[in-house]
């Protein structure tokens, strides 16, 4: 997909829900790498709560499945990771974290988010966890994971439309090299 074409989509992005405006793998030398983009707004209550010291965590999540008609669908990978968003205020910068990595600073939160949205090529699955040939059928979803917020803010979370922030599940097939 084009440059072009991403575009319009981010335009129809809601602040309630996270858009797969790109997703394919590829096969690399260390495996296969996942290449998405999302669009997706903060709604002012989840820009509140990050300058007012609130972390953030979008997760992805994909999955590989191959289909059997003999029995349920063979699950080849699952995998995910999660982006952790904060705002330093005597540093006055955001930061961006991928779990189990080094955080990376911004002087705005328009480029933490960009970050976020057009994240690197992640190894999914190491070379040869996939069958050469097969055809896969993959699943990915990613949203801000509840799960990591303090648990006065979950309870709060769980009732308010604005701390809902995911996308649906987007499958594709992939052809494994």
């Amino acid at each position: 997909m084009t440059l072009a074409c991403a575009l319009p989509h981010a335009a129809h992005a809601s602040d309630e829900t996270v858009e797969i405006t790109r997703a394919y793998i590829e096969a690399a030398e260390e495996g296969y790498r996942l290449r998405a983009d999302y669009a997706f707004e903060l709604s002012h209550g989840l820009e509140d709560a990050v300058q007012s010291g609130v972390s953030l965590h979008f997760t992805t999540e994909i999955s590989f499945t191959r289909p059997r008609w003999y029995w349920f669908d063979e699950k080849a990978v699952t995998a995910k990771r999660t982006h952790k968003l904060w705002y330093d205020v005597l540093t006055r910068q955001y930061h961006v974290k991928i779990i189990g990595s080094v955080a990376q600073p911004f002087q705005s939160l328009d480029e933490a988010l960009f970050f976020i949205r057009r994240p690197t090529r992640w190894v999914v699955a190491p070379r040869g966890a996939l069958k050469v040939g097969e055809t896969y059928n993959v699943s990915l979803r990613m949203g801000m994971d509840k799960d990591y917020l303090p648990k006065p803010i979950q309870v709060n979370a769980f009732n308010n439309s604005e701390w809902r922030l995911s996308s649906n599940k987007k499958t594709f097939q992939y052809r494994a090299e």
